[in-house]
């Protein structure tokens, strides 16, 4: 098996404030391989933006970014300079922002703007240091015979704006909110990346602009085998182009797997929450579900799971540190899931409660957790075993596992 594109391992972003230290991304892992769409989703103030800024090292002295690892092709990107850094955004690391108004230079042209990549990161050939660059955006321009300015066209044109020539000698505040978003995609492309992280790449669009931003990543991704880690609290959006999604909440993920094992089978009570609360065209019921109370505090979070105090299905185990369960079902691929309900030996009923914790589910607890602070090269036994949930049931008792052929004391 080859190697991931991008290889994230327990990244922790935090900040200094008055108030103390804020942890925006606490011990998250996750991975995307060549030519994936990838999504994080989950709701403001998740942590998912600080995510992909402490991936592209653009958080400067402002947060502390600590990892085990933040692999690139195989490049460790913490261990870069700065200078070294900058040569990979932009190029093999591009991003989109939110807001293409407050990314784009409004005294630029788009075609100058375009092609400032091109040069820098593509394969122009033409002299891309600090007085040239100067001299082309307040003096003479780029010339429009010159290969940056031409791919600068070819690029507007392949991102689906029409007049490309002519759009590309205007500023931002000239055209639409959906032709400023395209331009900044054709942006990210300037410098042919292997990866794209699109923040939020369609806020503030109406649904039928949305739709077509949506479908030109799609494109652009199939057409060139570009990954992209797409970052969005919408997960229609998620639904309709993402291979694999990551929920995040508070500062944490909660689930990861393939985006059709976690919409068919949500493992965990925030990822149903968030599929409960969307409307559909053959819902009869008359209020939409709503998760009661508030994102805890990121300055003083609680112990244990960051969802308890708003989760209907919370017992004693919850403020327990999380570990990571792989949920064992037919067609499932790599599906994780970070709640103690999924302990082999917790018994859950139909409903999804869970009964007496007993002296076995404690210490099947305690060897996950021995394992993981012992680190990924550790050996291991297998995540689950026969008695694990799999289809939302409840689960054997250890007596019954023995039976069925699993050992009562395996995790």
């Amino acid at each position: 098996m080859t190697d991931p594109l991008l290889d994230v391992r327990g990244l922790k972003t935090s900040f200094e404030t008055g108030q103390g230290t804020l942890t925006a991304v606490d011990g998250i892992s996750f991975n995307i391989e060549s030519g994936e769409v990838f999504g994080v989703v989950g709701e403001s103030g998740s942590g998912k933006s600080v995510t992909a800024l402490s991936v592209m090292r653009l958080l400067d002295d402002a947060g502390t970014v600590e990892a085990d690892a933040v692999r690139f092709d195989g490049t460790d990107l913490l261990s870069l300079t700065e200078s070294e850094m900058r040569s990979i955004r932009g190029g093999e690391i591009s991003m989109i922002f939110q807001d293409p108004m407050t990314s784009l230079n409004p005294v630029m042209t788009i075609g100058e703007q375009i092609a400032e990549v091109v040069r820098h990161h593509g394969d122009a050939g033409e002299r891309a240091g600090f007085w040239s660059e100067m001299t082309r955006k307040y003096v003479t321009g780029t010339s429009t015979d010159s290969h940056s300015w031409q791919r600068a066209v070819e690029l507007l044109e392949t991102v689906g704006i029409p007049e490309p020539e002519k759009r590309a000698t205007e500023y931002p505040h000239q055209l639409s909110g959906g032709m400023r978003q395209r331009v900044v995609i054709a942006q990210a492309l300037a410098g042919d990346p292997s990866l794209i992280i699109a923040d939020e790449p369609t806020t503030a669009l109406d649904v039928s602009i949305e739709a077509q931003i949506l479908n030109e990543l799609l494109e652009l991704s199939d057409e060139f085998g570009i990954s992209v880690l797409l970052i969005t609290h919408d997960l229609g959006v998620v639904a309709e182009i993402c291979d694999r999604i990551a929920v995040m909440y508070a500062s944490e993920f909660m689930e990861t797997g393939h985006v059709d094992d976690i919409f068919e089978d949500p493992h965990h009570p925030y990822t149903e929450g968030l599929l409960a609360s969307i409307p559909r065209i053959d819902d009869d019921r008359e209020w939409l579900s709503v998760i009661e109370g508030t994102v805890p505090d990121l300055i003083d979070k609680p112990s244990g799971c960051p969802f308890r105090d708003r989760c209907e299905y919370a017992f004693e185990l919850c403020d327990r540190p999380l570990v990571e369960y792989e949920v064992d079902a037919p067609g499932t691929e790599s599906h994780i899931v970070r709640c103690h309900r999924e302990n082999e030996h917790v018994p859950v009923d139909e409903s999804g409660h869970v009964g007496e914790v007993t002296d076995e589910a404690v210490a099947a607890l305690e060897r996950r957790l021995d394992v993981e602070a012992r680190g990924p090269d550790a050996p291991t036994a297998s995540p689950v075993d026969a008695s694990a949930r799999t289809d939302g049931g409840d689960r054997l008792g250890p007596a019954e596992a023995d039976a069925d052929g699993g050992d009562g004391d395996e995790y």
